[in-house]
């Protein structure tokens, strides 16, 4: 049986559900929910609107749509507004591709729309087409640093310098610059977005720093890496944890 602690946290988060995977494989249901909402949230210092929006970034990495739409019901239900369940998702476009967003943006509509949200919601972009690179510049410098991204920009090959600039102007200015969450939190999804992908662990070491410059500290780097463990699995918030230690401390395990 769930623990009280596991049970608690469930209905917390989902109440009145009842899982059917309960009653069709009710062991891996037993251990995952005593992992998952017991163990792990055991070591959670994040507030839960947070440490849901990161699950939700994280879950459209993996491409895990039928988990997602469970778990933004929870997001809802905690607090997370609309518009921010729609910057995470939005957030994630230049991340993992809108390839990979396009059904969760289908799927988050519906489930809006079932909770009587009206579409679309208020805008949030602060930028337009003549100020989205200038404005995206800036933020760039401010998250990854003005001499890092000089550097980057002038030492580019002239055939890559169009790369960049869309690095300023659409990754940046179009996204990074929106209200409805501020940066601190949209490095935290961005963290957590490729921490899930995998395989991108240069960047992941990028964005490492890109936190710890927005005052996101390692504490809070692993406590969003704790909270996605039941997700992910552990090859990946292994292969996340040696960046992390790396970037972190002088000396790794």
């Amino acid at each position: 049986m769930p623990t009280e602690n596991a049970r608690r946290n469930h209905d917390a988060l989902f109440p009145g559900h009842v899982s059917t995977l309960a009653e069709t494989d009710p062991e891996l249901i037993e251990y995952f929910d005593n992992f998952a909402f017991d163990e792990v949230l055991a070591h959670d210092d994040l507030d839960p609107r947070l440490r849901l929006m990161t699950q939700l970034a994280s879950l459209i990495a993996c491409q895990a749509l039928g988990e997602y739409r469970v778990m933004l019901g929870a997001a809802l239900t905690v607090g997370v507004s609309p518009v921010e369940a729609k910057e995470v998702l939005y957030q994630a476009v230049p991340y993992v591709g809108m390839a990979k967003v396009f059904d969760f943006l289908h799927a988050t509509n519906d489930v809006l729309a079932e909770r009587g949200v009206e579409l679309p919601l208020p805008g949030q972009s602060t930028t337009d087409p003549v100020t989205r690179v200038q404005e995206g510049l800036a933020v760039q410098k401010r998250i990854v640093g003005a001499d890092a991204v000089d550097a980057m920009r002038s030492n580019a090959p002239e055939d890559e310098k169009h790369i960049h600039q869309y690095l300023a102007g659409n990754c940046f200015g179009d996204h990074l610059t929106r209200t409805g969450l501020d940066v601190p939190t949209r490095e935290l999804l961005t963290f957590a977005m490729l921490a899930s992908l995998g395989g991108c662990e240069p960047q992941l070491a990028g964005h490492v720093r890109a936190n710890l410059n927005v005052g996101n500290d390692r504490t809070m780097l692993l406590d969003v890496l704790t909270q996605l463990i039941p997700y992910i699995g552990y090859p990946r918030t292994l292969n996340a944890l040696r960046v992390l230690d790396e970037a972190t401390l002088k000396e790794n395990p």
